[in-house]
């Protein structure tokens, strides 16, 4: 068992967005960034099979994808195949939670 305290462990940087790797093993990746408002992780995709869950633990953004975006606010969730283009941007400082399944 292990615990982990993201408030503690991972705080933001006013260059970059901030990540913590919180857990990895062969069932799933556990991810947290944290992002001044105006960052952002850009659309991205990965060419393997499995799916993506991006939880926003506080703040405003906006959830990216080819064509359209998503507003995303604490407690929202997004889900989707990996391989589907994919980013986060910051309206406000804003801390997510990204598990990966199966990690990559």
């Amino acid at each position: 068992m292990k615990k982990i305290n993201l408030y503690e462990e991972n705080d933001f940087n006013e260059l970059h967005m901030s990540r913590l790797l919180v857990h990895d093993s062969p069932y799933f990746k556990i991810l947290n960034f944290n992002f001044k408002a105006g960052q952002e992780l850009p659309i991205h995709s990965h060419d393997i099979e499995g799916q993506v869950s991006i939880a926003v633990l506080e703040g405003e953004g906006e959830f990216l994808s080819s064509g359209s975006t998503l507003p995303a606010t604490k407690g929202d969730v997004l889900i989707s195949d990996i391989a589907e283009p994919h980013g986060i941007r910051a309206k406000t400082d804003m801390r997510v939670l990204v598990t990966i399944a199966p990690p990559i």
